[in-house]
């Protein structure tokens, strides 16, 4: 059921291919993209077309029923051999997003499991993630939104709304759910450079939600802390380690050490599927480091002098320590460490 404050879908399964809305041509033109193959999948994951970690996961289990598909028409008794190169495709196509690979996982459990054409049970299982997502989500805005306290307006970076995960979002869905309870006044977007995702996606998915925002370039979110204007940062996360140290969208630690230092809350809103307990601490997240011609052009127009050389990491770790609020479908978790996130991912 989607409400009056829910009314975006970025991945759709119709009519036995998966369509997703082309993040990259938001807000300007809403148009979805039909593919019927593992390896558009793979690269619509590489290109930016979906992006936010449940949303990638999600995608992904998609193309898995469509490399099966394939390989169960090409050989019907190799199949399983064939489509391992494909998971591997699937596997590469963004390395931070602990979801992928754990979607993938869930995905392989049942090809091991299944005798004859593999394309009903996957595409069971795909849909399993993505209504499991949804209802996560919706049970975290129901968590984040009774720690906000007294009404106030909240900052937000990069996006973790519906066009992230299945729908109605991370970060956003407490956001949505705070609004609706009368706790939400206003909410504040970062622009997220370099492919403005506060800008494009998450003041697109305000503004038709009916939800006041205001955007605010990068560098202006210190300042607007220190007028006392915002009462909580929420954010989503791609990867969270075993001591609650976290991996998102660069710009996130500076946001954290912002928040610390002028008194304004910090939530994490992520589903226990980001949560990666092999990895002690985030030191050992792999961090993606994208093309420099995102922060040399804008709009294919060139910004900075030619033979300027770039660092530009996709993502930065926010320490456990720097969180006032970890979120999950399966609870909270206030000031997370190693023993805390323990406990959490036992339950």
């Amino acid at each position: 059921m989607i409400s009056l404050h829910d009314r975006v879908r970025a991945v759709v399964w119709r009519e036995d291919a998966l369509e997703l809305l082309d993040q990259r041509r938001l807000p300007d033109t809403v148009v979805y993209r039909r593919l019927t193959v593992a390896a558009e999948v793979a690269g619509a994951i590489r290109g930016m077309v979906v992006r936010g970690a449940p949303a990638i996961g999600i995608a992904a289990a998609y193309g898995v029923v469509l490399a099966a598909r394939a390989r169960y028409a090409e050989h019907p008794d190799r199949w399983r051999e064939r489509i391992t190169a494909d998971l591997a495709e699937l596997a590469a196509a963004r390395p931070t997003a602990v979801n992928l690979v754990w979607a993938l996982r869930r995905m392989e459990r049942v090809i091991a499991q299944t005798a004859g054409d593999p394309a009903e049970r996957l595409l069971a299982e795909a849909r399993m993630i993505h209504e499991e997502d949804i209802a996560a989500n919706r049970r975290m805005g129901e968590l984040g939104a009774a720690l906000l306290g007294e009404r106030g307006a909240v900052l937000t970076h990069c996006n973790a709304g519906a066009l992230a995960t299945g729908g109605y979002g991370t970060a956003l869905g407490v956001i949505r759910r705070g609004y609706e309870a009368g706790l939400v006044e206003r909410v504040y977007a970062d622009e997220t450079r370099p492919w403005l995702q506060g800008a494009r996606l998450t003041a697109w998915e305000l503004v038709r939600d009916g939800i006041p925002v205001t955007l605010l370039a990068d560098g202006a979110a210190a300042a607007l802390m220190s007028q006392s204007a915002v009462r909580w940062v929420i954010v989503g996360a791609d990867r969270i380690a075993a001591n609650g140290d976290v991996a998102n969208k660069i710009g996130t630690y500076g946001l954290a050490v912002a928040a610390r230092h002028h008194g304004v809350q910090f939530m994490i809103v992520a589903p226990a599927s980001t949560v990666d307990m092999s990895i002690a601490s985030g030191a050992e997240i792999p961090i993606e480091q994208r093309a420099a011609e995102e922060l040399l052009t804008l709009g294919g127009q060139p910004v900075a002098a030619a033979g300027t050389e770039v660092w530009n990491p996709s993502f930065d770790v926010t320490p456990a320590a720097l969180v006032d609020a970890l979120v999950t479908e399966r609870g909270v978790v206030l000031a997370p460490d190693a023993a805390k996130m323990a406990r959490l991912m036992a339950e």
